[in-house]
């Protein structure tokens, strides 16, 4: 039952008089002022108080003397009751402030990954998507010796759907990359492998202009798979990869 009795109304009155409750509670309250006579009568009584003290109560201007003491008192003390006070607040807007630089500001992996998806369309447009074709993965792996200062894990994942169809030397965020390219159901898969001196960061999955992106870090490598195939595909390819690392 939300129906107040007068008890309930009036313990919360003074609440209600200075705009206190929750818009419930003081529905409750006005609709019980509507039907009470009792207790509508100690509101109007209670509110002609509050007025008279507004208009009748003496008010008294604090002397100089005690603005002076206060200006020339220890203003350590006052700054350490300010800052005290408003410490919560501050710590509270700079961590707002934070958050919004955060969201707003673009991550340092994000341009990479907009390399990566103008790599993979560029690689379809040009017909220049390896330099390498693959035979098996021990035809590709050895391509890679002496054109790169890492050594790109290789491997051909044909039994599970991901066949590898070879590979090529990219240029991604000013370094030379590793390209493997895999086909699955008439698509093709993008796959570059670049050095890192980060550490490990788990898999992470997005949509950059309309092509499904996997990437993560692991062992000193970083890994961007790109692709129009569907996400949960391109994902399963990013496992098998991880494992076989």
């Amino acid at each position: 039952m939300n129906e107040l009795d007068c008890s309930a109304c009036q313990t919360q009155l003074h609440g209600y008089l200075d705009q206190e409750l929750d818009s419930a509670a003081a529905a409750r309250v006005s609709a019980h002022l509507t039907e009470c006579a009792a207790c509508a009568r100690l509101h109007a009584e209670m509110e002609q108080l509050k007025v008279s003290v507004k208009r009748h109560a003496p008010y008294y201007a604090a002397p100089a003397s005690l603005a002076a003491t206060v200006l020339a008192g220890d203003k350590r003390s006052f700054f350490q009751r300010w800052r005290n006070l408003f410490a919560p607040a501050f710590s509270a807007a700079a961590l707002a402030l934070a958050l919004v630089l955060f969201v707003a500001t673009p991550g340092s992996e994000q341009p990479l990954l907009d390399e990566a998806v103008s790599s993979h369309v560029r690689s379809l447009m040009s017909e220049h998507l390896n330099d390498v074709v693959s035979s098996d993965r021990h035809t590709v792996k050895p391509w890679f010796s002496g054109k790169l200062d890492f050594s790109p894990p290789v491997f051909d994942y044909a039994a599970q759907g991901f066949p590898l169809l070879g590979g090529r030397l990219d240029y991604l965020q000013h370094q030379t990359t590793a390209a493997l390219s895999y086909g699955h159901a008439k698509h093709i898969i993008n796959v570059f492998i670049l050095p890192t001196p980060d550490d490990d960061k788990p898999p992470q999955s997005q949509t950059i202009r309309g092509f499904n992106v996997v990437s993560w870090q692991a062992g000193h490598m970083r890994f961007v798979l790109v692709s129009d195939v569907e996400k949960g595909e391109l994902e399963a390819l990013g496992r098998l990869l991880r494992e076989g690392v």
